[in-house]
């Protein structure tokens, strides 16, 4: 694993949390993305090589929708930039880890994605993701 990509934070609305993280941090995001496969708005700030990502359902299926109705807003997940989202894959299932999907797919911030599930990971949501080389 490289660093710490981003830690996903769950929110009902984006624009006052917006507004929330920009006066916390003091500075505005940098992308505001919708990601359709999961039914979620993201939007992304930086803070040194690291990012905050808050999320929003975009249905009440979405899996942001059930995380908020089970726990309320809050960390959801916490991401880890990897080199070969494959290999790692690979790598974690020999050493017994589950995954939500075996296989990844496109996410936000040009990124390849996979989840572990947090039945494997002390209850902490683990998201692998790979930059897309252009």
């Amino acid at each position: 694993m490289l660093r710490i990509d981003h830690i996903g934070i769950a929110v009902k609305e984006l624009e006052s949390s917006s507004k929330l993280f920009e006066q916390l941090l003091g500075k505005t995001s940098y992308k505001t993305e919708t990601v359709e496969s999961e039914n979620v708005t993201t939007e992304f700030f930086e803070i040194g090589e690291s990012k905050i990502e808050l999320l929003v359902a975009e249905s009440e299926d979405s899996p942001i929708a059930k995380f908020i109705e089970k726990k309320g807003e809050g960390i959801h997940h916490i991401a880890f930039e990897v080199e070969n989202i494959e290999a790692e894959i690979e790598r974690l299932k020999k050493e017994g880890f589950q995954f939500i999907a075996d296989k990844p797919k496109q996410g936000a911030d040009n990124k390849i994605i996979c989840f572990l599930h947090p039945k494997s990971t002390n209850g902490v949501l683990v998201e692998l993701c790979q930059s897309i080389k252009e």
